[in-house]
């Protein structure tokens, strides 16, 4: 059987990746203030659309997800069956109990417990926004996660190649049947197009593209990919400047929204990778392997939320907002996932003997 080679980043996490935070928060404020300044023009761009689908924001989508899914190779799912344990766990993680915990915290929390600090009128958007975080699995940090904890990089390689051929699929499906049991309108055609825009052809425009630099070898693949890294995260970042210039009133009225919304992320996540650390150490499954599952099992592709968010809902919506969110905490929560999964090597693979 052939090997595929796996495709990591560089072997520390990126400027840009590590202050990811700082430079959320810096949109926030840095969107609120032209947003306020300028109302008019940020109202023009809003307008700016074709097929409910904003054309602005669109382009700055595929700015975002192509450079990561640039670096999937989907012929490393032959490398499934050699982890067949890790892979079962991290997939009934991120597709059952991952999407499913994400809406029951969603009603917990936002429909009950901080119901009463919560604009009543976007209760819906914000529940919706947290279901779509929570439905598509991480593609690109993930490598990085891997990489930290020593993950095997044929593992995350092949889990993510899977995640993604499944999330083509299964995205739109698991969206409309979370949104329809929290009894929220699901917009099929909007959400059919938004799969299509932001899944099937970037996937399909990031494998071709792959096919042409790796006929030039593979280090001029991973420099490309390299180079590419800045326009996605910047992309990702401009786009945030657009959302919080019309999310900015909102946000001043209330500024106590994103704490609150901040919290069932916060739950699903350790929820999640605790969770998918212990069944891997149960399970017998190597250290190696149980840490990457346990990051792709916590982490989610919010740039994908973002966009799902927008498209389905509108820039000025508490389910926009919501997916922001997940962005603002992304990294501090993920490194300090990964400083628990290394700080307990020894007592996992204690537990591998017992097994």
């Amino acid at each position: 059987m052939t090997t595929a080679t796996p495709q990591a980043p560089a072997p520390a996490i990126g400027f840009f990746e590590r202050y990811l935070s700082v430079w959320v928060a810096l949109c926030i404020v840095v969107g609120i203030l032209l947003g306020q300044a300028a109302p008019g023009v940020f109202q023009a761009i809003g307008h700016l659309e074709l097929a409910r689908v904003n054309l602005p924001v669109g382009v700055l989508i595929w700015v975002m997800i192509i450079p990561m899914l640039l670096k999937i190779d989907f012929s490393a799912l032959g490398q499934v069956k050699a982890h067949v344990r890790g892979i079962g766990v991290t997939l009934f993680i991120n597709w059952a109990v991952k999407p499913l915990s994400m809406a029951l915290l969603a009603w917990i929390f936002v429909r009950q417990v901080f119901a009463p600090w919560l604009p009543a009128e976007q209760l819906d958007s914000y529940v919706a926004g947290l279901i779509l975080l929570a439905a598509a699995p991480c593609t690109a940090m993930v490598f990085v996660w891997s990489q930290l904890c020593k993950g095997d990089p044929y593992f995350t390689l092949s889990q993510v190649a899977l995640n993604d051929a499944i999330m083509v699929v299964a995205f739109a499906p698991i969206v409309a049947l979370l949104l329809g049991l929290s009894s929220i309108t699901v917009p099929w055609d909007t959400l059919l197009t938004s799969v299509g825009l932001y899944i099937v052809v970037p996937v399909v425009i990031a494998q071709a593209w792959r096919q042409r630099l790796l006929s030039r070898g593979t280090a001029h693949l991973q420099a490309v990919a390299a180079r590419l890294g800045p326009f996605s995260i910047a992309a990702l970042l401009l786009t945030l400047v657009l959302l919080f210039a019309f999310q900015g009133q909102a946000i001043l009225a209330q500024p106590l929204v994103i704490a609150l919304l901040a919290v069932p992320i916060l739950i699903q996540v350790v929820l999640n990778s605790g969770l998918a650390y212990w069944l891997n150490r149960r399970m017998g499954v190597q250290h190696c392997v149980a840490g990457p599952s346990a990051l792709i099992g916590a982490s989610n592709f919010f740039e994908l939320a973002v966009a799902a968010a927008i498209s389905l809902f509108g820039f000025q919506s508490g389910a926009a907002l919501a997916t922001v969110v997940g962005v603002l905490i992304e990294v501090p929560v993920m490194l300090a996932v990964v400083a628990v999964v290394n700080r307990s090597r020894a007592w996992y693979e204690r537990g591998l003997a017992q097994v």
